[in-house]
């Protein structure tokens, strides 16, 4: 019988195969590069002419469908033994360096370093884009209309304290456009300079973040005023100066403003979630698994609602969530957000549309765009 090798020989050839696998690795990385360097090169050239277009249309760099429909393939096929959210991250990180050395992208976020929309905004672009913190949701848009900023990343809702109303009420007025989600899981944890709870008198926090963590709060730090601040980065940088002083807030803020976590995962859902939208001056093409926001009024008037939703359900189409907000237009006039299953270049959806519109007193497309990968 065959005896089977000493240890070492065998971590010596596992190894060895690591190495020749790491190089052959390294060689296609570098030919994905080389032909992200020439897509790159045709399409400056088109930005040159006078009407910079390709066979696709006006010139783009990034094309978040593409990227949707290659990640959603890479999980399909993904053999293992990583999980597909993981090998689809890695992909992410390939396809953003690539990215860059076509067309260096900066995105903005609701800053400072550290919030969970830059961390949206690094799972949507991967890191080789230049993420740029804004103070207000507002300047987010203001950044991205002015076009300072290629995309920006905004949250619109969590899975446990709903809608964000000022993400909403921007697009009343805003030109901009969705070209893509993000969902995100939400994970908060209780950081101080202090070395134990109980020496803490003052915690800082986002206002929707102290409220997904409020039984848990209840619980440990009754006697802690809890004082609401612009983001949960924010809060850290407070408990960083501030003695007696803790924040709610993801890891990346402890590590930035050098904080001790003294209690992890505290949020009282463990499933919290919350979305984001990317926002830019154009939307995106169909992706083949695509969602369409939509802003729209109806007349005040019995069954107005019912009659301007109706032809969603004639032509099939599936509505996945409706939110209502104050038109600002007058005393109890209000606005309706939906968000539908489709591209509206889908046919039984532009068709839907076209009657919508009709019956609408106010109708804007917000956008059609790839479907979050998870």
């Amino acid at each position: 019988m065959e005896q089977p090798g000493r240890p070492e020989d065998q971590l010596r050839e596992v190894r060895s195969r690591i190495d020749s696998i790491d190089m052959e690795i390294m060689r296609l990385i570098s030919e994905r590069a080389g032909c992200a360097q020439e897509v790159g090169r045709i399409k400056n050239a088109c930005v040159g002419r006078p009407a910079p277009t390709t066979e696709e249309g006006p010139v783009q760099y990034y094309r978040p469908e593409r990227e949707a429909a290659i990640l959603r393939r890479i999980k399909e096929r993904n053999p293992g033994p990583l999980d597909g959210e993981e090998v689809a991250r890695l992909f992410r990180e390939i396809m953003s360096a690539c990215l860059a050395l076509e067309q260096p992208m900066k995105a903005a976020y609701l800053g400072p370093a550290g919030t969970f929309t830059q961390a949206a905004a690094l799972k949507q672009f991967g890191h080789s884009v230049r993420t740029i913190a804004m103070a207000t949701i507002g300047e987010i848009f203001r950044e991205v209309e002015a076009g300072s900023c290629d995309y920006g990343v905004v949250p619109v809702e969590n899975s446990t304290e709903g809608v964000i109303s000022h993400t909403l009420d921007m697009f009343l007025a805003s030109p901009l456009l969705i070209t893509g989600e993000v969902s995100l899981r939400i994970h908060h944890h209780l950081m101080s300079r202090e070395l134990a709870a109980e020496a803490i008198r003052t915690l800082y926090s986002h206002q929707q973040s102290l409220a997904q963590c409020r039984g848990w709060l209840d619980r440990h730090l009754p006697h802690a005023e809890r004082v609401a601040v612009g983001s949960n980065a924010e809060a850290a940088r407070l408990a960083s100066s501030e003695a007696g002083s803790a924040a709610v807030a993801g890891l990346p803020a402890a590590e930035i403003y050098g904080l001790k976590v003294l209690a992890e995962r505290i949020e009282d859902e463990p499933g919290n979630t919350t979305r984001f939208l990317v926002i830019g001056p154009k939307d995106a093409p169909p992706s083949g698994q695509d969602k369409t926001s939509l802003l729209i009024s109806c007349r005040n008037a019995s069954g107005g609602l019912h009659t301007l939703l109706s032809p969603l359900a004639e032509h099939g189409i599936d509505m996945t969530r409706i939110e209502s907000r104050p038109s600002r237009r007058g005393i109890w006039d209000y606005v309706f957000f939906i968000d539908i299953i489709g591209h509206r270049a889908d046919p039984q959806v532009a068709q839907a549309l076209e009657h919508l519109k009709r019956a609408s007193l106010l109708f804007k497309v917000l956008g059609s765009y790839p479907v979050a990968v998870l």
